[in-house]
């Protein structure tokens, strides 16, 4: 069986080498443990085996790894310059750093391409059915908690270095681009957020690419689509019309994909 007890342990020593006070930092370790924590949840209510449990949690505790690295150097998440993932599996993998959490390496190969593809804007072709499982577990328990960060977090945490403070979203506006992919169902491209509010969106649009049933009902019940949206005070007219459309939208889509 999996030791998670050392996996965690080789976790704080592996972030303990970065600034604590990095504008980002204690957001992504929370991050990180609210997503095994998901990973747990979603993987037993699919009645998983103990093993497959194991492994979603220490592939969702890895998962950003690389992120430490992306704060360190940028001081902020810049997603287009510096893919979290892949650095992720460069040191994990390339550099061995994976056998500081787990001594077997029978499940590597499943590790390393659920963290790879974890952020991309979808899953690799071809994967066994096993890794292609645990991709969609790690996607779907990352996502949940990003609309809990976006529920919770400051504003200037989660978007350190790109906005500062909440009037710029209220004030923004929603690129074409990006709301005609909103009400197509389809989740934006990363490529394609122009304002502060896309990168806002781009979240809310996640829930176009959840893989389960038992995520989306976590999401409904939480009431994450009314709660991102009613965070902030539009002063854009336009934009107050548009977010309506992209509420009732959003809603109708985890109705018809629960049902």
């Amino acid at each position: 069986m999996i030791d998670l007890k050392k996996a965690h342990q080789a976790f704080k020593n592996f972030i303990s080498q970065y600034k604590q006070d990095k504008l980002g930092y204690d957001l992504k370790v929370v991050h990180t443990y609210k997503v095994v924590d998901n990973s747990n949840k979603i993987a037993t209510m699919m009645n998983l085996s103990e093993e497959d449990i194991e492994l979603a949690e220490i592939i969702a505790l890895l998962h950003d790894i690389g992120r430490f690295e992306e704060l360190k150097v940028f001081d902020q998440f810049e997603s287009v310059k510096f893919d979290h993932a892949d650095y992720g599996v460069h040191i994990l993998f390339d550099e061995g750093l994976i056998r500081n959490f787990i001594e077997e390496d029978e499940y590597d190969l499943i590790i390393k391409k659920a963290i790879l593809n974890h952020n991309k804007y979808k899953i690799e072709d071809n994967l066994d059915d096993r890794s292609l499982l645990h991709s969609k577990i790690i996607r779907d328990a990352d996502k949940l908690d990003n609309f809990r960060v976006k529920k919770e977090e400051k504003i200037e945490a989660i978007f350190p270095g790109k906005v500062k403070k909440k009037e710029e979203i209220e004030t923004s506006t929603i690129s074409d681009k990006v709301y005609e992919t909103i009400m197509n169902n389809k989740c934006v491209d990363i490529h394609d957020r122009k304002t502060p509010l896309d990168y806002w969106l781009c979240v809310l649009a996640f829930i176009f690419d959840i893989n389960f049933k038992e995520t989306l009902r976590i999401i409904k019940n939480n009431n994450y689509v009314d709660t991102i949206i009613d965070r902030f005070n539009y002063t854009n007219k336009d934009t107050k019309i548009k977010m309506e459309e992209i509420r009732k939208i959003t809603k109708k889509y985890i109705e018809n994909k629960i049902r």
